[in-house]
């Protein structure tokens, strides 16, 4: 019995190893896309929860190939205009997931309110789906991404800023005016075209259609190596 016992354990400590080990064809996107402006929210304290987050432990943007490459083309047609991408998060281990969802449990932390959800209670962030149980960016093709001008390195006007958890963070939001809806309309537009798709309630997120890891959910930490 003790034997069979010791071999499960082996097992499924083996299993979670596997798990949190980064799989071959996860790339650092900055390889892959010149250019490219990073912003790397979770890995600081201009976020949310308001410090690091759990899993976050090197600025390093991990995205599977298929995905960098695609965001690569995305970056060269930009580019024929003067634009570029700036990027806030790449691939999200599971841990850092777990880490926003026992945040939101807690009711009494509401420091960044004002900045990131000023007209929404905490209570309903789960209800409302700015906060959920899994993340799309754990499979590893999944991006938060804004355009810049490449000359200044300003951001295009959006109508609202990253991670505010507001209606009027939605793509189709009529809350903002129609040279913002437009800025949105053009980044949404040239995501498309090369494979991505939008998310509802948020302008800058964006999940490559054909994903090679549609149904697998990644908790390595973001590493260097």
């Amino acid at each position: 019995m003790r034997s069979i016992i010791f071999a499960l354990a082996f097992a499924l400590s083996a299993s979670i190893a596997s798990a949190q080990t980064r799989p071959r064809d996860f790339v650092d996107v900055t390889t892959f896309v010149p250019g490219l402006v990073v912003e790397m929210r979770y890995a600081g304290a201009h976020n949310f929860v308001g410090r690091p987050i759990h899993g976050y432990e090197a600025l390093v943007c991990w995205l599977t190939r298929p995905a960098a490459i695609a965001l690569a083309d995305v970056q060269a047609e930009l580019a024929r205009f003067g634009l570029g991408l700036k990027v806030y998060d790449y691939y999200r281990p599971t841990r850092a997931v777990a880490d926003f969802a026992a945040w939101a449990r807690d009711l009494s932390d509401t420091a960044h309110r004002a900045e990131f959800y000023p007209t929404v209670d905490k209570s309903q962030l789960f209800q409302l789906g700015y906060i959920a149980e899994r993340s799309g960016h754990s499979r590893g093709s999944t991006v938060d991404l804004t355009v810049i001008d490449r000359a200044t390195g300003a951001e295009l006007d959006m109508g609202s800023p990253f991670d505010l958890f507001d209606p009027r963070s939605w793509p189709t939001s009529n809350a903002v005016n129609s040279a913002q809806r437009a800025n949105r309309l053009m980044l949404q537009s040239v995501m498309r075209s090369h494979g991505f798709n939008p998310l509802e309630q948020e302008w800058w997120h964006f999940t490559l259609a054909r994903e090679p890891h549609s149904r697998t959910y990644f908790d390595f930490p973001v590493t260097a190596r």
